[in-house]
C-alpha cells in the first residue's frame, strides 16, 4: 500500500503564504468569486474547485471601530475591502486607532507574530506619490 500525504489544510496553506510575507486568498473556480477566510468549499456555490491566489495587498477601509479595554492601550479593528474582491477583518496600524476612517486606502504588511503566534496581515496607510 502506498503512503500518500494528505493535502495541506486551507488554514495551513494560508499560513504558509503569510510566513512568506504574502496575503493569499481563494477563488471559486466555478464562479470566479474571491473569498476569505480559507475554506474547504466555496461559500454560496458549495464548490470544492478552489484556486489560491496572491493579493497585491491593497484595499479600502470598509468599516472601523476603536476598542477600549480597561488598563490597556486602545486598538483599531477594521473591515478591509481588498482590491481583488474579498473583505477581511484586520487592523490599521501606524496611526491612532480613532483616526482610522472609512474610505482610507491601505496596504498590507505582515505582522511577524511571535512564539506560537504565526505571522498575520495588518494594514498601513497607502502612501500616494
Amino acid at each position: 500500500m502506498q503512503n500518500i500525504d494528505p493535502p495541506a489544510s486551507p488554514l495551513n496553506t494560508y499560513l504558509a503564504y503569510c510566513r512568506e510575507g504574502k496575503l493569499a486568498y481563494q477563488v471559486d473556480a466555478s464562479t470566479g468569486r474571491a473569498f476569505f477566510y480559507p475554506r474547504v468549499i466555496a461559500p454560496v456555490s458549495g464548490s470544492a474547485d478552489l484556486e489560491w491566489r496572491e493579493s497585491a495587498g491593497l484595499g479600502t477601509v470598509y468599516a472601523t471601530t476603536t476598542v477600549y479595554r480597561k488598563d490597556q492601550t486602545p486598538y483599531n479593528v477594521a473591515l478591509i475591502d481588498v482590491d481583488e474582491g474579498f473583505r477581511m477583518m484586520s487592523r490599521v496600524e501606524d496611526l491612532p486607532p480613532e483616526n482610522v476612517q472609512i474610505g482610507t486606502r491601505v496596504k498590507v504588511r505582515m505582522h511577524p507574530g511571535g512564539g506560537e503566534q504565526p505571522p498575520y496581515p495588518v494594514f498601513t496607510l497607502l502612501q500616494v506619490s
